[in-house]
Formats: C-alpha cells, structure tokens, sequence
C-alpha cells in the first residue's frame, strides 16, 4: 500500500499576491488585474472603458463576441459582472463598453484613471462559426447588445468580402460613428439602423425581409435586449430555420405566469421557495451558490439538477431529465426541483 506523504505548501499564492501588490496593484501570481487607463461616453449611461491587462491575460486567446467577468468589491461583497469585448488594441488593452444599470456597472463608470479592477481570461461561445467568413451574415442588435456585435461585424470584415447586414437598434447612438467608418471602409457591409427615440420600429418578418431579402440563407447572430431577442428567436421559429440563429442575451426575464415552486439544495439541506431565477431565489432567501455572470455565459452556476424541470430562461428549453446540469442564472422552476448543492 502506498502513502502519499504531506507535503507542505511552502510558496503560497495570497502571500505572493499581497506582497507583490504592495509593490503594483496589478503584480500578481495568476490572477488577471487590470488598470483603467482611460474612458469616455458613448451616451449618457453608456461608458467605454480601455483596461490594460497584466501579463496573465491571454490576449492572443480572445475571439471577437467573447466576454471578460469583471470582479469589483462592494461594501466588502466580491461582484461579479460579465462584459463583451469590444477590442483589444494593438497595444493589448482591453475595451468593454458598461451601461448604467445596476449597482456594479455603477461603480465600474465611477472609476478613475490607474483604478485597478480584477478580470477573467476571455470567455463564451458566440462567435462567428468556422465558415461565416465563406457566406453572406446577418448581425442584429439592440442597446448594449452592439458591444458583441460590433465584434462580430470587425471580425467578419478583416477576413471575408461575403456581404454583411447590420440591424441596429438604439436610442444613444452608440457606435454609430465607427459603424459608419466602417461602411466606408468595407463595400460590402450594409447598416441599418433605426434611433428608436425617433421611429418606434421593432423586429418584424417584413422588416428583415425588406432589407435583407435573402436572410434564410444566411446565419444571424443576434444581441440585445429582451425584446428583440424575443422576436428574432420567434420569426426564426416560426420559419423553422432556429438552426441559424446564434444569440447573447444581455437581458432576460422570468415568465411571471408560472407559479413559485419549492427548491431544495440536497447537500446543504437548504429548501426555498423559487419564482423568478434559481440563483435569484437563492440569494433572495439567504443562500449564496456560487455565480459570475449572471446571464449563462461563464457557468460559474452550474450544478446537477437531480429531478424536476427547469425552463431555460434565455432559450425557452424545458429539461425534464433527471441528473442533467443546468445554469442557476437562467433556469427557472416550473416544478419541484431538487439540486445537488
């Protein structure tokens, strides 16, 4: 029989990191610290921030429409948020633009120049597929949502002469100046944009197809807003087509019409009643599960679900299986659900 003899820790990471802090915030063993080195507005609640990384961060690693989680501390509580990558610079910043509209992403437009924040490495799945460089694309957006999609639109640009439409919707303009220097730039992008404190225009069939008249063929990723999502996920259904259709929620909300249902966490033998989003519940009723992103990007949540189902909130999935892994973020109970945590 062998022994596996102690051995102990001699160099630990937290000492390494206070000490070498204490020299520059941003020197660390293995984590990712980031210094504000500038900032400006895209609109009054819109602000784009340009981090300068240490040298843990893989910038070579990052693909276009990825996310970073941004971590800052509140009142001594570690907050996590999740950010699309607008651009790494060609001196390897790191831009995300932040909109108003919550406490973090308070806090984070409130920083000042040389205010250092801890990030993750780049993260999350929607990017362009391998051959979207081979065919004609159609992006959709709306508010913050053009952050991922401004992304995808310079990615698709730099790499293929297929044609490229863009339906933007927004009431703050954002982006619309480096929109438009790319139509000068790439004949074969074409924007549409729609200011909604101008036109009340919404996603409709008869929109996309008097713009983009051949979109069936072409893959579409889509951003933004409840709304939007909601329609583009409901023409491409409709269509039978949902197989070309890529999305990122930036906002969601829980189906009000289904009622509460009782959650039990089995191992920490904790049970509350869920309405909205599991981790909402959770922490609502005093528990604290594991969670980063908060909108499915970066399953920090993700835990077995041993019986029940649960309603992908972004998706509109139902999983009725038993032992299947789920995201606390965006599930919600439809019927008694018990979790392995």
């Amino acid at each position: 029989m062998s022994i596996t003899a102690y051995q102990p820790e001699w160099i630990r990471e937290d000492f390494i990191d206070f000490i070498a802090e204490k020299v520059h915030p941003t020197w660390v063993w293995k984590k990712v610290k980031a210094e504000l080195i500038s900032q400006r507005n895209l609109s009054d609640d819109f602000v784009e921030l340009k981090l300068r990384p240490n040298q843990n961060f893989k910038q070579n690693n990052v693909r276009a429409g990825q996310s970073i989680l941004v971590t800052l501390t509140l009142q001594g509580v570690r907050q996590q948020r999740s950010y699309s990558v607008v651009e790494i610079t060609a001196q390897g910043n790191v831009v995300i633009a932040v909109k108003k509209q919550g406490r973090v992403s308070h806090a984070l437009c409130n920083l000042k120049r040389g205010d250092v924040l801890e990030i993750s490495q780049a993260q999350g799945d929607f990017i362009l597929d391998v051959s979207a460089h081979k065919q004609a694309t159609l992006l959709l957006a709306s508010g913050s949502g053009i952050t991922a999609i401004y992304a995808l639109a310079v990615e698709h640009l730099k790499k293929s002469t297929q044609s490229l439409d863009l339906i933007y919707f927004s009431r703050d303009d954002a982006y619309l100046p480096e929109l438009h220097s790319l139509l000068q730039q790439y004949p074969q992008f074409k924007l549409h944009y729609f200011n909604t404190t101008q036109q009340q225009q919404h996603l409709q069939l008869e929109l996309i197809q008097q713009y983009i008249p051949d979109f069936q063929q072409r893959m579409c990723y889509a951003c933004g807003a409840a709304a939007l999502m909601k329609s583009a996920q409901q023409i491409y259904q409709d269509l039978d087509i949902f197989a070309q259709l890529k999305t990122e929620f930036f906002q969601f909300r829980a189906n009000e019409n289904i009622t509460a249902q009782p959650v039990q966490f089995l191992r920490a033998q904790q049970s509350f009643m869920a309405q909205g989003s599991l981790l909402d519940s959770a922490e609502h009723a005093g528990l604290k599960p594991a969670s980063g992103c908060r909108m499915g990007v970066c399953n920090t949540c993700s835990c077995t679900k041993l019986n029940g189902s649960v309603q992908n909130m972004l998706t509109g999935e139902v999983s009725h299986e038993p032992n299947t892994q789920i995201k606390l973020c965006i599930s919600q109970a439809l019927t008694p659900v018990t979790i392995n945590l």
